[in-house]
């Protein structure tokens, strides 16, 4: 009798957590018309931001030669950071389908 009631309590238990583990498609169409709500353009969006990030790098990097300090780690990090802003721009429309 234990093991039947032990059994059930299993079965009840995976049921309920196995419906709680559907995949979010509403969410993510909400999320989607968010964005869309949101942002006129994605692209223009993340071109802005990467402009700007290049920008302040550019600065930043220019202030550290000038002081005479090492600017070989700075270079690439500034660069990969505003490129990065633009992949995840192709990301969001991939997954979202702006």
């Amino acid at each position: 009798m234990k093991t039947r009631c032990l059994m059930f309590m299993v079965i009840c238990t995976l049921t309920w957590t196995a419906a709680y583990a559907q995949p979010g498609i509403a969410e993510m169409g909400e999320a989607r018309s968010f964005i869309r709500e949101s942002f006129f353009s994605m692209m223009d969006l993340s071109f802005v931001l990467a402009a700007l990030i290049s920008i302040i790098g550019a600065v930043h990097v220019y202030h550290k030669m000038q002081m005479g300090k090492d600017v070989s780690a700075d270079i690439p990090a500034w660069f990969f950071s505003a490129l990065f802003i633009i992949v995840i721009h192709i990301v969001l429309v991939h997954v979202f389908g702006l």
